[in-house]
């Protein structure tokens, strides 16, 4: 079972207990950014998917389609994935919204008995149409971003020996999810205790476990994050995802929150080459690279002691050779250690983790960590 969000089985809650053999539905969303959820759950959760769906594309595979998931199909029709017991809504559009076509998508898995799971913010269970047909034919909807979060934050019982890392961006949708992701691996390659907190829909996915924060009333996100530290916190680090950016119009509430809850002691940020405007408002400038971080280290220092230890690049849309000068020129500028973490690896921040965490324990305890 995921971590907070409700399964609904002809309307009463219940637990999903077959594993999960998901087809992922993208039909026409497969640019990096809008199939972010679809390009994530492939990557890091490629042994529960049977294949990908997408009419118009049918017959490639999803290493072509989407550029990972090797030689995982994609097909026209649900029919085609007889050995899918779940399907997946695989976008993250502006917004949240169903795309209207997929609604005969939707109930045709109902009708076939599948999980039906989704990361809008639409909610199926709260569709009458959806909920009549996962009653009728015994079915399960999850909406992952659903939740009962109610709690304010009190700052109690915070373990000072957890290392707390959280990845920050100047904007949406360019790596902090995933960059979060490989670190806490990275980390795990290396004997360290570590762990990847999840506060978004994709990141439940991946993780199992966490909290959809965007979803959550606004007096009650730092409590929802203070959780998610309280509930991890017997690790020796965690590795918080970070969500928005203070500098989007649009979200900077939420991703505030979150940085003043979460009281990170170091933070990863992110940003995708080559990108001069917010996701989705082409009329609003990115601020410079040392304006993000400055800005960035001054607002999570109101909470915590907190510094920038190093940056992510997305390079997705240039050579390797482009990708090696950006993270030439700065790691030299701002003398922090830059990677692709995809290219690359993420071992430059794991190091740098380390570092971190060997300066914050005290003497006696440094040996173990050697």
């Amino acid at each position: 079972m995921f971590g907070n969000e409700i399964l609904h089985k002809g309307g009463e809650q219940t637990a999903m207990t077959a594993p999960r053999r998901m087809v992922i539905l993208v039909d026409g969303y497969t640019d990096t950014r809008t199939a972010k959820t679809a390009i994530c759950v492939i990557r890091y959760r490629a042994e529960e998917v049977v294949a990908v769906l997408d009419r118009d594309e049918a017959g490639k595979t999803s290493g072509q389609l989407l550029g990972v998931g090797g030689a995982i199909p994609v097909v026209a029709s649900l029919a085609e994935a007889t050995a899918a017991n779940t399907l997946l809504l695989g976008i993250a559009p502006p917004g949240g919204k169903i795309p209207s076509p997929w609604r005969q998508i939707v109930l045709e898995a109902l009708g076939r008995g599948m999980t039906v799971v989704s990361g809008l913010h639409e909610f199926l269970a709260e569709d009458p149409e959806f909920a009549q047909a996962a009653a009728r034919y015994g079915a399960v909807l999850v909406d992952l971003r659903r939740n009962d979060e109610h709690d304010v934050a009190d700052r109690r019982g915070i373990r000072a020996e957890c290392l707390r890392i959280q990845t920050i961006a100047n904007d949406c949708s360019c790596g902090k999810m995933v960059t979060a992701v490989e670190v806490a691996q990275g980390l795990q390659k290396t004997g360290v205790d570590a762990a990847f907190v999840a506060t978004g829909q994709t990141g439940i996915l991946v993780a199992g476990s966490g909290c959809a924060i965007d979803r959550v009333i606004s007096d009650f996100v730092a409590g929802a994050v203070e959780k998610l530290v309280l509930a991890n916190q017997q690790h020796e680090v965690i590795v918080v995802e970070g969500q928005g950016s203070l500098f989007h119009p649009r979200y900077s509430g939420v991703t505030l929150s979150l940085l003043h809850a979460a009281m990170p002691d170091g933070l990863i940020a992110c940003y995708e080459m080559g990108r001069k405007t917010v996701f989705g408002m082409p009329e609003v400038p990115l601020p410079s690279l040392r304006k993000v971080l400055d800005f960035y280290e001054t607002a999570a220092n109101l909470m915590h002691p907190c510094r920038v230890i190093g940056i992510a690049i997305n390079g997705i849309r240039f050579s390797d050779t482009e990708v090696e000068a950006e993270c030439a020129e700065v790691e030299d500028e701002f003398q922090l250690p830059v990677c692709d973490v995809i290219r690359h690896g993420p071992g430059k921040l794991v190091e740098a983790v380390r570092k971190m965490q060997l300066q914050k324990q005290p003497p006696a305890k440094m040996s173990k960590l050697l």
